[in-house]
């Protein structure tokens, strides 16, 4: 099921919202937009309530120009938390969406996060690794250029917060990292750097996968994103 979020007057946000069980799942998308992440919406559908935004401006949906920064999505997605009286929140974030789930942690005043799973995430500023957008191939179909468009909004000239590092210290929930070996745009060092900075985090690679290891190696992928979840 599709309902509207309306935050603000003027501010619609789409959001699947499917699947029954006793815990909540929210699942954050990347710069590939809402169907880049189906197949974790489908993974844990059949055992959890998902909830699934798509970020404003992603996918011809309207961005309001107020609306223009990874706070205003952190924010906002902590608030649809507290309206649901969701608690023990599992987030699970691809790319973008990893930045804005780090975000959301570091602002968790009310804890209704319980784990975080972050699958080759941008967001900090790391010395060294800059974020390289794919290229795809000539004449291979691209990301919509309206989708980058909002991506480097929401990012910056940098894509980047070189402040989320130091802030990341001061999330004590469990957090996992998984990467794929292969990733071109944020390499598996920068994610070992994303990983150290929390205050209790794994780290994973996910040998032949690239920048999203939840279509390149889903089986890989979500066995280590079940056996983090369901840890005592």
């Amino acid at each position: 099921m599709t309902r509207t979020l309306r935050p603000h007057p003027g501010l619609d946000i789409p959001l699947v919202d499917t699947g029954r069980g006793d815990r909540t799942v929210l699942v954050l998308h990347g710069g590939a937009g809402p169907r880049g992440v189906e197949p974790i919406v489908e993974h844990f559908a059949p055992h959890a309530r998902v909830l699934a935004p798509t970020h404003p401006g992603w996918a011809g949906t309207p961005r309001p120009d107020w609306f223009s920064g990874v706070d205003d999505l952190a924010v906002t997605y902590l608030d649809l938390l507290d309206d649901e009286d969701a608690g023990d929140v599992l987030v699970v974030a691809s790319s973008f969406g990893g930045w804005v789930a780090s975000e959301m942690a570091v602002r968790d005043r009310g804890r209704r996060i319980g784990r975080l799973v972050v699958l080759d995430g941008i967001g900090p500023e790391v010395e060294g690794h800059g974020v390289s957008l794919p290229q795809p191939p000539p004449g291979a179909p691209g990301p919509d250029p309206a989708d980058l468009a909002a991506l480097r909004v929401y990012g910056g000239p940098r894509i980047a917060d070189p402040k989320l590092l130091r802030r990341l210290a001061r999330v004590r929930i469990p957090a996992l990292l998984v990467w794929g070996a292969d990733d071109v745009v944020v390499p598996p060092e920068f994610g070992k750097a994303y990983a150290a900075a929390f205050a209790d985090a794994r780290f994973e690679v996910v040998a032949g996968a690239g920048h999203v290891p939840h279509v390149q190696a889903p089986a890989e992928t979500f066995a280590l994103i079940d056996e983090f979840a369901g840890r005592a």
